[in-house]
């Protein structure tokens, strides 16, 4: 699979659709995801549990694919989140409220697979639409 294939069909199938048996497919075995929050997942059991807990937590997530630039080993990918709270995440019960949140994330690839994820998500504006942090005046 191309880059960009390999990424749009990451997002649709496993985020947006929760098809995680595409991960085999898609993700390598020493595959690694890193943010500046210091958050991170090694290798596709995490990545399975994270998807899984996340999608539990926000059951109509869908990630739109902004925008996608691709080369043959790296690819960057900006996107908006969006999902309704209805179980409890990272700690937070559930809020029911509904998040619109934009991010990055920059991809490498070896061996035709996702190989490094490293996101850049919009985290404060995220956590305010929860409700957990107060909106800055």
């Amino acid at each position: 699979m191309q880059p960009e294939v390999l990424i749009r069909t990451f997002i649709d199938e496993a985020f947006n659709k929760g098809n995680l048996s595409i991960l085999a497919d898609i993700i390598h075995p020493e595959y690694q995801y890193l943010s500046p929050d210091n958050s991170q997942l090694k290798g596709p059991g995490q990545l399975t549990e994270f998807i899984q807990a996340f999608r539990k937590a926000f059951p109509d997530l869908n990630l739109q694919i902004d925008d996608l630039f691709a080369s043959n080993d790296r690819a960057c990918t900006a996107f908006t989140l969006r999902g309704t709270h209805e179980d409890d995440f990272m700690g937070i019960q559930a809020t029911k409220k509904s998040v619109e949140v934009r991010g990055m994330v920059m991809s490498r690839f070896k061996d035709n697979k996702i190989f490094e994820d490293w996101e850049i998500l919009d985290n404060l504006s995220f956590f305010q639409q929860l409700g957990v942090v107060p909106e800055l005046s």
